[in-house]
């Protein structure tokens, strides 16, 4: 599957732009987490932008999500890529993380939010303006962003990435795409 086939699949699924952006921000992560592990980038980056597919289906309903996206993707993508959008819900779905693109994916889906969060509590609301500091300064604060599960984000030491370094590589990445984020 491509990346525009990809994003026309989101699109047919996803109507809440945020929902959109929040799968462009993992996507972004999961690119340039790949990129510095010297893994294959397109495809991490794939299943980044598709992990949330089937959200808004199944936002009241936590134990069939995944699995309603593994039934989209069905035929489109590969057994593997399938595996990975499932161990990314694996509290509700049994699937358990195998690998370090899965462990990724976990890590990536929870970061995305705390830095975006990052972002809007600047003046500015820019990602330009958040720093690496501010973000692994608020991985300790609870109340901050309390949706983004730091134990999630956490996984990217099951990858052999700090959580300075994972910070800064997540960071730079939706930085890269801020004009598509709106920050």
């Amino acid at each position: 599957m491509s990346r525009e086939e990809a994003l026309a699949l989101v699109r047919q699924h996803v109507k809440k732009e945020n929902l959109v952006k929040h799968m462009l921000a993992v996507e972004a992560i999961m690119k340039g987490v790949a990129e510095y592990l010297g893994e294959d980038a397109e495809r991490w980056a794939l299943v980044g932008l598709i992990h949330d597919v089937d959200f808004e289906k199944t936002y009241d309903d936590p134990k069939r999500h995944a699995f309603v996206s593994a039934e989209i993707l069905e035929g489109k993508v590969d057994a593997e890529i399938i595996h990975a959008v499932k161990s990314h819900n694996f509290e509700n779905t049994g699937v358990i993380p195998e690998n370090n693109m899965e462990y990724a994916l976990i890590a990536a889906d929870a970061i995305s939010g705390l830095i975006v969060s990052c972002a809007l509590v600047m003046p500015s609301k820019k990602l330009s303006d958040v720093k690496v500091e501010s973000v692994t300064r608020r991985y300790k604060e609870k109340d901050f962003a309390r949706n983004c599960n730091r134990e999630r984000i956490y996984m990217c030491e099951k990858i052999g990435l700090d959580k300075v370094k994972f910070a800064e590589i997540a960071l730079k990445a939706l930085q890269g795409i801020a004009d598509d984020l709106g920050l």
